[in-house]
């Protein structure tokens, strides 16, 4: 940002202040309906997860397959859902933004405080728009906020499915050959199991550890991203 730009304009006229409210307002409606959105996606991998464990509870006989299947959709529906967020993010930064630069200094002490600049970098993002998180950071928020127990649920019940279908279990021999699918032996599809678990977890805990360092360096009068 140019200080000296940022120093020309020391106040706003009526007009000005009048069309930053509206502008305001706009975007607190698009960040609401992108919030909407990122709803909706967990609602389907709600749903789906339910019919999967409808299918495979529904007898002792009925496969676990699908709560297999059901993880792709997951990450299908994930990947949608956190590609949401990064519009989501956008609305809802600029909101925060001028909640902190432009009405909180004008409730607070009556000065706008344009010789900070603040107004230039909202103005830079009107002028070339930009995700402000990315897609990995996006996937290990949504991972934390909603996918994390969606995940633990789906795990939970396939290894439930295994140890009490069509008989108790009784030994961990008879856990492996369970889970076998088809040609394929049990032992690689509990090893992939193990393996899908362990990404998610390790995703989210680097996600928020990145947040984190991020969150320490930003300057405390930041709130975009």
């Amino acid at each position: 940002m140019d200080a000296t730009q940022g120093d020309t304009r020391k106040e706003l006229s009526p007009a000005e202040i009048g069309a930053i409210a509206h502008l305001y307002r706009g975007e607190v409606y698009r960040s609401t309906t992108w919030r909407t959105r990122l709803d909706t996606t967990t609602n389907w991998a709600v749903v789906t997860l339910g019919i999967a464990l409808s299918i495979s509870f529904s007898s002792p006989e009925a496969s676990p397959i699908p709560l297999i299947l059901v993880g792709i959709l997951i990450i299908f529906f994930l990947m949608l859902e956190a590609r949401r967020y990064r519009y989501f993010n956008v609305w809802r930064a600029r909101c925060r933004w001028m909640e902190t630069h432009f009405f909180a200094p004008m409730l607070h002490e009556g000065d706008l405080h344009l010789e900070d600049g603040w107004q230039r970098t909202l103005a830079e993002d009107y002028w070339h728009p930009r995700y402000h998180v990315g897609m990995a950071t996006a996937m290990g928020r949504r991972i934390r906020r909603n996918y994390f127990w969606i995940l633990l649920i789906q795990s939970v019940a396939y290894v439930g499915k295994l140890m009490v279908h069509p008989a108790p279990l009784t030994s961990v021999a008879d856990l492996v050959d369970r889970a076998a699918i088809g040609p394929v032996p049990g032992a690689p599809v509990l090893a992939a199991g193990v393996l899908y678990c362990l990404t998610w977890a390790l995703f989210s805990v680097w996600s928020q550890r990145s947040d984190a360092r991020k969150a320490a360096h930003r300057p405390r009068d930041s709130s975009m991203g």
